[in-house]
């Protein structure tokens, strides 16, 4: 009888696949719908984050776009100072990804969050605008956000290994929604910014706390909305997806429905409703280059009141959420968000 075997690489697609859909989830809990062993998955996951592969991280959740500030940033440079501009506002704790791109007009792509418009303004008018090599600065503030990182799942599961997860998934329990991060709450933040798996004793000792309280703090964080977790991965994991960011106009009435159909499709990593003379904007990872312009005329089919009006391919993320990058996608290091 012929046995099948699970070769590394595949674990590992399945591995960040669930850790996707249960980012804090323990070894024992996602052996049995992996059909492996905790100490294979323990092993692994430390193969991955050791070598910048893979990490969990923490983010603004669902409830941050409510109160807070989301917007996406066009930098245009001068010839010859991309790499130099990225690397210099790659330190910028508000600025969450950094995209550098094929296009002049938008060299860099940037994605800001920040607490309110306020610190939004003064980073674009006293930072962004000073930094020398930055010829134009283009600030389109999202309204809503229809997908985004954290729902966005790598589909190495099938529907059964899914199934077994969400059942392990819906026993777990929140308590009650906190309005405000007080200063433990956010102590506990930016611990789990840098790593999202920390044990709930190691998350105490660094700060300051007992497992429990910093276990119920979690929670209670994570059930207002203002934060969620999520599970990323350098490129060449995945084969190298082409990232591409298309800009759209839309009569508003349709807006909601447009970004429906963009969050629908497996490779959209984002869709938004945007300011600016392009309300719509969406990312999404595509096999190849040829995909861009069979995916723009598949979506000229179904969205036929949709324009797209640009097409900003990604040569490389330096930042990704905080976390600074190489070449290959690979984490280096971490500027943690502070958007809370």
């Amino acid at each position: 009888m012929k046995t099948e075997t699970v070769t590394a690489s595949e674990l590992d697609l399945s591995l960040v696949h669930a850790l996707q859909v249960r980012p804090r989830a323990t070894w024992s809990e996602l052996a049995g719908p992996l059909g492996t062993t905790a100490a294979t998955l323990a092993q692994r996951w430390e193969h991955l984050r050791r070598g910048g592969d893979a990490w969990v991280h923490a983010v603004p959740g669902p409830g941050y776009s409510r109160t807070r500030c989301s917007a996406f940033v066009l930098l245009s440079c001068a010839p010859g100072s991309r790499a130099r501009v990225a690397a210099e506002v790659c330190r910028y704790e508000e600025v969450a990804t950094v995209e550098l791109t094929a296009s002049a007009r938008a060299g860099l792509l940037l994605d800001v969050l920040t607490p309110d418009f306020a610190t939004l303004a003064r980073l674009l008018t006293e930072r962004l605008d000073t930094v020398p090599g930055v010829t134009a600065v283009d600030c389109r503030i999202a309204t809503s956000l229809h997908m985004e990182g954290t729902r966005w799942r790598l589909r190495s599961l099938d529907p059964a290994q899914l199934a077994r997860l969400g059942a392990a998934g819906a026993r777990e329990s929140a308590d009650a929604p906190l309005s405000e991060p007080d200063a433990l709450d956010r102590r506990l933040i930016e611990a789990l910014v840098r790593d999202g798996r920390l044990s709930w004793t190691a998350l105490a000792e660094r700060c300051g706390a007992s497992p429990a309280t910093a276990r119920r703090r979690v929670r209670r964080l994570t059930a207002s909305g203002l934060l969620a977790f999520r599970c990323d991965m350098a490129a060449g994991l995945m084969g190298g997806p082409v990232p591409v960011t298309f800009l759209g106009r839309v009569a508003a009435r349709d807006i909601g429905g447009v970004e429906g159909v963009l969050a629908a499709l497996p490779e959209c990593r984002l869709a938004a409703a945007v300011t600016g003379p392009d309300n719509v904007l969406a990312t999404l990872w595509l096999g190849d280059v040829g995909e861009i312009q069979r995916r723009e005329a598949h979506l000229a089919a179904r969205l036929p009141g949709l324009t797209v009006t640009d097409r900003l391919v990604g040569l490389r993320t330096a930042k990704r959420m905080g976390h600074l990058l190489d070449e290959a996608g690979r984490r280096t290091g971490t500027v943690p968000i502070r958007p809370w």
